[in-house]
């Protein structure tokens, strides 16, 4: 229970020396930035036992077209489209959750934070997918081969070989399997709890006694104090957060402190002293107490959330045990955009900024006509015209509603060929911050985005956007992000539903602002958690139902970044 066995680490050591070297092409690639920039960057190391960390580089690039192409011969299968029948959610929001294992079916099960899923029995095959700890997939009974895998490959339904060894077990009692059966809620905008530094302090491997708190936090009460009074992400603020999968309400945090709360239901391997199995790869010795620190600029998702002598305990998605008063809640905003053809139709307009009006024409002036809705979608006429020098488009029920708030939306004028051909394609306006879906010469969805804070400037020197043609080619329900650059030094974990499409760019949800419809990001496409929920389960590549990502090159869903 307290550090992993010796055979274990004995071969996480050759995973992780395969991952760096993966990091060292990785590492030539930009993510979301220019190179040094504070780019958002993913660190999961595919492969390696636990979350690793790489300054600089992203290991999601490995998956890169350029990558996937160069690492495995012409024969590999290509893995299926999406499946048929009603997807994992809709691009209305409607979730479907798949059907469970058959009873009796053999299952392997993920022990790390990335497993890889492979083309072919081969430890130098291409990746075309990933599971994280606790997925529980269903396999051939028989082994595939053990080219590079003493422990032998398993096929996985429905494609691809994994290796059983540090990553993976036929064993489903394993403590990292247990630990961390509560799977990704991608029934929800964040398939995780989630919640922003605002006090930083430790964490730990188990939960801390009276003596551990005077020795790793000396300043818990002058802490707790500050707690306390902040209305804004201290004591009183968003507690239901914590409760997401809680079967039972909670007492104000202020009076489960006073009165020395402990819920009934702690996490199994956290009772009676016990440390939490070892999948952060930070427990380095069998009395390990504080195992890292947590700053004012991370962002963390949560597994767990639970109360231990009146003060509430978080864990991490790998394992790590922290205090809940040093995050403030996160809920996520609740923008999210529009169907076409639905919810409205051509033409319209998105409003993308707070504090525009509806104006009335009187004679030959504007009249105030009242407040529009912020992030709302205006029906137009298509009539538009220019009033004191600024343009203006007229609605449906007869106001005026301009530019500078409201972006009209219309179908491309000229269809490209990946549309003519039927293929879905994702349209991305930097200028309108706007990103339209396709199903072929069909518009879908609409929705609101923060590109690159740089605007419209060379994304080689600034936080702009790459702009041009390109394909989704590697998925995550989750991934870290993370900056060293001076002065804009972050690291975001566990971000929502990320989809690469150029290096390290990608479109992602964004938790931690809710500045949708203006340039925010460090070169990514900012999404709301819900609009990245839809999208990311409406593009190919497909990620099956239970994985935690997916990988492709060359034919996942275009798109088309311009100005």
């Amino acid at each position: 229970m307290d550090t992993p066995p010796r055979t274990r680490a004995a071969a996480s050591l050759a995973a992780n020396r395969h991952a760096l070297a993966l990091l060292a092409l990785a590492a030539l690639l930009s993510a979301c930035g220019r190179s040094g920039s504070a780019a958002d960057a993913p660190v999961e190391l595919p492969g390696a036992a636990g979350s690793q960390k790489a300054q600089g580089a992203s290991a999601a690039a490995l998956a890169s077209p350029a990558a996937l192409a160069s690492s495995a011969p012409a024969e590999d299968e290509p893995p299926p489209g999406l499946p048929e029948g009603p997807p994992i959610v809709s691009l209305g929001g409607v979730a479907t959750p798949p059907a469970p294992i058959p009873e009796g079916r053999p299952r392997l099960a993920s022990t790390s934070m990335l497993t890889r899923v492979l083309a072919r029995p081969s430890a130098d095959a291409k990746p075309v997918g990933f599971l994280r700890a606790g997925a529980v997939v269903e396999m051939d009974p028989e082994p595939a081969g053990t080219s590079g895998c003493p422990g032998g490959f398993r096929k996985v339904k429905p494609f691809g070989y994994v290796c059983v060894g540090p990553d993976a077990t036929l064993d489903l009692d394993d403590e990292i399997v247990r630990a961390t059966a509560r799977r990704p809620d991608v029934t929800h905008k964040l398939p995780y709890m989630y919640g922003t530094v605002t006090r930083g302090g430790p964490a730990y491997a188990r939960l801390p006694t009276e003596d551990d708190l005077a020795r790793f936090e000396p300043s818990l009460k002058k802490h707790l104090d500050r707690w306390a009074k902040d209305e804004e992400s201290g004591a009183t603020y968003g507690l239901d957060v914590w409760l997401k999968w809680s079967a039972e309400p909670a007492p104000p945090a202020l009076d489960a402190l006073a009165q020395r709360i402990t819920d009934r239901e702690i996490p199994w391997y956290l009772r009676d002293g016990r440390r939490a199995p070892n999948l952060s790869g930070l427990i380095k010795t069998g009395d390990a107490v504080k195992i890292d620190e947590v700053s004012r600029r991370n962002g963390m998702a949560f597994l767990e959330s639970f109360l231990h002598e009146g003060r509430r305990y978080n864990v991490t998605t790998d394992l790590r045990v922290v205090p809940a008063d040093r995050f403030r809640p996160i809920r996520g905003s609740e923008f999210h955009g529009v169907e076409i053809g639905k919810d409205v139709d051509f033409p319209f307009a998105l409003v993308r900024r707070a504090g525009g009006k509806r104006w009335r024409v009187v004679g030959k002036k504007l009249v105030d006509g009242g407040e529009l809705e912020w992030r709302s979608a205006v029906p137009l006429t298509g009539k538009q015209q220019f009033f004191g020098g600024k343009l203006h488009y007229e609605t449906k029920d007869g106001d005026w509603v301009d530019d500078r708030h409201a972006g009209r939306i219309d179908p491309a004028k000229k269809m490209p060929a990946w549309g003519k051909n039927g293929e879905k394609w994702l349209d991305v306006n930097i200028t309108k911050q706007v990103l339209v879906a396709y199903e072929g010469t069909k518009p879908v969805y609409a929705t609101l985005i923060s590109s690159g804070e740089a605007g419209l400037d060379d994304h080689k020197s600034s936080t702009a956007t790459k702009r041009g043609i390109f394909r989704i080619h590697t998925k995550f329900v989750t991934s870290t992000m993370d900056s060293d650059a001076v002065g804009e030094e972050f690291e975001l974990r566990d971000v929502p539903y990320v989809q690469y499409f150029e290096e390290g760019y990608a479109l992602h949800g964004a938790y931690w602002h809710d500045k949708f419809g203006r340039p925010k990001s460090h070169g990514c496409i900012n999404l709301s958690p819900e609009d990245a929920r839809r999208l990311f389960f409406w593009t190919e590549p497909a990620v099956p139902p239970g994985w935690h990502g997916a990988a492709r090159s060359l034919t996942g869903t275009v798109v088309f970044v311009h100005p």
